[in-house]
């Protein structure tokens, strides 16, 4: 588990097992991911979304401390639920599913969150705009587009 690190350091951090980020840049990272992420907690209730540019799926502030059944069609409902019950239960790891948006190729994945102990403490939402990988063909090196100088 991430703490914060001492008050008198010049630049706050949280501390992981592979290095520390301030909050700040917590928060770039993941407006920069090309994903949308929302986090639910084990009480299935919404904690955090990211601000992603150009988010497939708007969110506003709003949904911040609501059940996330609040967040889907009425009809849907019974499937959020079962889904949900199976990444708590462990049935499953994670769920993924895929729809046409717009012309878009929307790729949608839902992860089972656990901590060190293995006990579930959330599912991460993590939405992607995939039309464009879709389109990929052969290889592209790292450099084969950068002009030589």
């Amino acid at each position: 588990m991430p703490s914060v690190e001492g008050k008198n350091k010049a630049r706050e951090s949280i501390a992981f097992e592979t290095g520390s980020l301030s909050p700040k840049e917590i928060e770039a990272i993941f407006e920069t991911l090309p994903v949308e992420i929302t986090f639910v907690d084990a009480n299935d209730t919404i904690r955090y979304y990211s601000k992603a540019k150009g988010r497939i799926f708007p969110r506003t502030k709003a949904i911040i401390g609501r059940k996330v059944q609040q967040c889907h069609p009425q009809k849907s409902i019974h499937i959020v639920n079962r889904v949900i019950d199976d990444l708590k239960q462990g049935r499953r790891k994670s769920a993924d599913f895929w729809i046409d948006v717009q012309g878009r190729k929307i790729y949608i994945r839902y992860f089972s969150v656990r901590n060190e102990k293995g006990e579930h403490i959330g599912i991460l939402e993590v939405s992607q705009d995939i039309t464009e990988i879709q389109k990929l063909k052969g290889e592209r090196r790292l450099l084969d587009d950068i002009p030589k100088t």
